[in-house]
């Protein structure tokens, strides 16, 4: 159960986002998470476009309940209403946005390092405020293949999109980070900072390994499906009884008791095609026949406990739902309740840890829940 409560680190602060979408509200939310008082502009009647992706929580968009709890929602044509949104600003420490390259400034706050110095400005974008593609729009999807993430992900014969919103979840966590080290550069100088953060960019850092493998390699990794592109055997494998388990072996000393413990077949440790993992790689259909000749006269426990017995890295291949129900979530109490305008839903903490003091994982906000709240709260 929660431990005894300290306010929130961001305690104080006031973040006012003028977001949509994914990227931008995930920054936010862990903003909030983390006690910041944060107000959601959203469009009148209609609101940020994912409270419509889907259905499936409550009656409510999965996506907008994941990432806009704890938020105040206030209803705000921005054209029409600049005075309020000025208001806004003029209170926030930090304003986030995630329209399109050159819409705050068509609103005239195109120059708010020079009117609010204290003022920390986060914009993300898919490409950045320049460049040949600065006016494209960005989605998800799009930015995994301008990246060349859906080039390596998949099977051998079909490239594949990754499951999540892999781009728009790297920009959010770069926006929260930046937004981070500007509150603490300001706690330093007084100064606030201008923070920009580009889809492209963001999930490019995340690209470093298959860019310096292909540039300087001479050749992309290959797509393996589940298996690793450089290293044999990784990846998934199956007992006799159907159960699935991903295997990791990450160096020579591993596959030795491997092949000792799990296959019991100590002597194909040494043979030449599977003695370096060069090798196994390179006669990885062999390697799979042999390690599958074993493994399908095992069930799962008789598997795990070799693999337990031997220290080898393995994990079971979960669904959602079984992850939904992990052993390890319970045992260490990360579940929590968070209200919502459908019902109450259940949420993981936050993944960093602080003794003491827990996230606060406020309600998700009905649209303008709070309008004419933060409007009197302004002096309209």
């Amino acid at each position: 159960m929660p431990g005894p409560q300290m306010p929130g680190a961001l305690s104080g602060v006031l973040v006012v986002a003028l977001e949509q979408a994914v990227a931008a509200p995930f920054a936010t939310r862990q903003l909030a998470d983390l006690g910041a008082r944060v107000i959601k502009i959203e469009r009148p009647g209609v609101g940020d476009f994912a409270r419509g992706y889907d259905t499936a929580v409550h009656g409510q968009s999965s996506h907008f309940v994941w990432l806009n709890r704890g938020k105040e929602s206030i209803e705000l044509d921005v054209k029409e209403d600049t005075h309020v949104l000025r208001a806004l600003v003029d209170r926030a420490d930090v304003f986030v946005q995630n329209l399109a390259p050159g819409a705050v400034a068509r609103l005239g706050l195109g120059a708010l390092a020079e009117t609010h110095p204290r003022l920390i400005t986060c914009d993300i974008s898919g490409y950045g405020p320049d460049g040949s593609y600065r006016d494209r729009k960005a989605y998800d999807l799009l930015i995994q293949s301008e990246a060349g993430l859906i080039s390596i992900t998949g099977s051998p014969e079909t490239p594949a999109k990754v499951g999540i919103a892999a781009a728009d979840i790297a920009a959010g966590m770069y926006a929260y980070s930046g937004i981070l080290t500007a509150l603490y550069d300001r706690e330093r100088t007084g100064r606030g900072s201008a923070v920009e953060v580009s889809m492209l960019e963001a999930l490019g850092e995340w690209m470093g390994f298959p860019f310096y493998y292909t540039n300087y390699g001479g050749a992309a990794p290959v797509r393996s499906g589940v298996h690793h592109a450089t290293i044999a055997p990784y990846g998934a494998y199956r007992a006799g009884d159907g159960t699935v388990i991903q295997l990791g072996i990450q160096n020579e000393r591993e596959w030795q008791a491997f092949c000792a413990t799990v296959l019991r077949m100590p002597h194909v440790a040494a043979d030449a095609r599977f003695d370096s993992n060069s090798a196994r790689l390179a006669h990885r259909a062999e390697l799979d026949a042999v390690i599958d000749s074993v493994l399908g006269g095992l069930t799962g426990p008789e598997l795990v406990a070799r693999l337990d017995s031997a220290r080898i890295a393995f994990a079971q291949q979960r669904t959602v739902a079984e992850f939904a129900a992990h052993p390890q979530l319970r045992e260490r109490d990360r579940w929590r309740t968070v209200s919502t305008p459908g019902g109450d839903v259940r949420a993981l903490l936050p993944p960093a840890t602080f003794r003491g003091r827990e996230a606060e994982m406020g309600a998700v906000p009905a649209l303008g829940q709070h309008t004419e709240e933060v409007l009197r709260w302004l002096g309209f």
